[in-house]
């Protein structure tokens, strides 16, 4: 299990978490290594524009949601440069990222889950 799979796997049960993950599709929103903090989201609360963590085609990203469709209950998923990985099910939109290096993400009030 990998680390994105083990960040999902708390935050489905209910944890707040906070790691550093690496790569650079999400510059410059999320930089390389840069410390996140994610909740457990309230999938229906979602929004185009939020950085969430969701599984797509059994994979975990913490991506953008890049557009809601709420009457199929799904949520397409894309990096910060422009590609699409795809649509998924609001079940498997695991958390929200409400802050990156200790500063709050805008618009995320309302959009955790309470546990």
């Amino acid at each position: 299990m990998g680390l994105m799979d083990a960040m999902a796997a708390r935050v489905a049960a209910g944890e707040r978490v906070t790691f550093r993950p690496t790569g650079s599709s999400m510059v410059p929103l999320i930089r390389s290594r840069q410390e996140v903090t994610v909740a457990p989201a309230d999938a229906s609360a979602v929004e185009t524009g939020d950085i969430v963590l969701a599984r797509v085609g059994g994979t975990v990203y913490l991506h953008l949601v890049s557009a809601v469709d709420r009457a199929r209950h799904r949520v397409q998923i894309s990096n910060n440069r422009g590609r699409v990985n795809g649509w998924t099910g609001m079940e498997r939109l695991f958390g929200i990222c409400v802050a990156v290096d200790g500063v709050p993400r805008p618009r995320t009030g309302g959009k955790v889950r309470s546990t």
